[in-house]
């Protein structure tokens, strides 16, 4: 247990101490947006540049890895949408945004810092591989449903294509033919800058929880947090290990990606379209709380720590 403690809690100790400081005055507000900001937009594509180009990535795809996550999404992703609109009464967008709440996990504050505690440089190729289609697959599914035939492919396109992160993915898949030739100093500042990505991540996630709160009841949010928590990474592990027999590691991080509490992108997407908004930040404060208890559980039923 304590091995298990040691891997989690510095990643939830910091979001802690990110709390705490913004509770009590300490740091800003601005403070966080500004931290969240250089993650977003220089420090994590940093991260996963150098990691994708670095990596040594498999000449066959792992069609078994992909399915078992994305079966999970698109199941949880159902439920949460049938559910809010059968037994809790919203309509149109609100309604995706509860299905994009419990299928989109926080990759980049918690995802990433978790997972490569856990398992190093072992688990960064799956890792950044998953997080390099996660992004794509869960915006353009959540516009289309959002905007119905009237989502412009051209309109999703450019948002994906000027996304930060998918930015990151598409310039470290580029340069690994040149990654022999690139002078060193170039590759000090680009170590200098991915290093900061875990620690401000994380801080800058505690501020946005003390930001966003429960803004609104908490039975379907508890309803949304289980089954990302639970139900999610439960499917993964599931179809994994006894479907398509992945290998141990890249078993052990597509249901740690799974395990991840409801992601910012939902917020972000239900401010974008004016619906919803409460909702994404009641699931994503109560996911990130639980989600200290549950991880702990995964870890242990995975074998880490």
């Amino acid at each position: 247990m304590l091995e298990l403690f040691a891997i989690v809690l510095p990643v939830f100790g910091l979001i802690g101490i990110g709390y705490v400081a913004r509770q009590t005055g300490f740091i800003s507000e601005r403070a966080g947006e500004g931290l969240s900001e250089f993650v977003f937009t220089l420090s994590l594509p940093c991260l996963i540049f150098r990691t994708l180009v670095r990596a040594e990535i498999p000449a066959v795809q792992p069609w078994g890895y992909w399915i078992s996550y994305f079966v999970g999404v698109g199941v949880v992703w159902l439920l949460a949408t049938m559910i809010g609109r059968r037994f809790f009464g919203i309509k149109g967008v609100s309604g995706v945004v509860a299905g994009f709440s419990a299928g989109q996990a926080n990759t980049v504050f918690v995802g990433v810092p978790m997972i490569l505690k856990a398992y190093g440089d072992e688990g960064a190729v799956p890792l950044f591989l998953l997080i390099a289609v996660h992004l794509p697959v869960t915006m353009t599914l959540a516009t289309i449903l959002a905007e119905g035939r009237q989502a412009s492919p051209l309109l999703i396109l450019r948002r994906l294509l000027t996304h930060p992160i998918v930015v990151g993915i598409l310039a470290g898949s580029a340069c690994r033919p040149i990654a022999a030739h690139v002078p060193a100093p170039a590759w000090q500042v680009m170590d200098l800058l991915a290093s900061a990505a875990v620690p401000c991540a994380l801080i800058s996630m505690g501020i946005a929880l003390r930001r966003y709160g429960l803004q609104t009841g908490w039975k379907l949010p508890t309803v949304i947090s289980f089954l990302k928590l639970v139900v999610h990474p439960l499917l993964v592990l599931l179809l994994a290990t006894q479907v398509f027999h992945v290998p141990p590691v890249w078993a052990g991080v597509a249901v740690l990606f799974a395990s991840c509490p409801s992601g910012i992108n939902a917020y972000l997407f239900a401010e974008r379209y004016g619906e919803g908004v409460a909702l994404a930040s009641s699931a994503i404060t109560l996911s990130t709380f639980l989600a200290l208890g549950t991880t702990l559980a995964w870890l242990s039923v995975l074998g880490v720590g």
